[in-house]
């Protein structure tokens, strides 16, 4: 995915891949992990990039206002499942 973003209407958010192609982006969040911020998307509509129910974790660059691809698996993998604790807390916190 290229790094160009852009914020539309109900969350959606707009990427341009390295083809050129437009596509459409729900935001499940924002996780700071390791002194770095991260979003996680979902996609806004059926795509051939992303497998249905997937996200996709971009490092979000605050000082250029632009998302930028994560290469690192592992690093992908840490930062979900941070979010996905974070979630779990957050749910857990309004139960009680």
């Amino acid at each position: 995915m290229e790094e160009k973003d852009e914020e539309l209407q109900d969350g959606v958010i707009e990427l341009v891949d390295d083809f050129g192609k437009t596509v459409y982006f729900k935001l499940v969040g924002v996780t700071e992990y390791k002194g770095e911020k991260y979003t996680v998307l979902m996609p806004a509509e059926p795509n051939e990039q992303v497998a249905e129910g997937e996200v996709m974790i971009f490092r979000l660059n605050e000082e250029e206002e632009r998302l930028e691809t994560v290469e690192d698996e592992q690093l992908l993998q840490e930062v979900f499942d941070f979010f996905c604790n974070e979630e779990d807390e957050e749910d857990g916190g309004e139960e009680n």
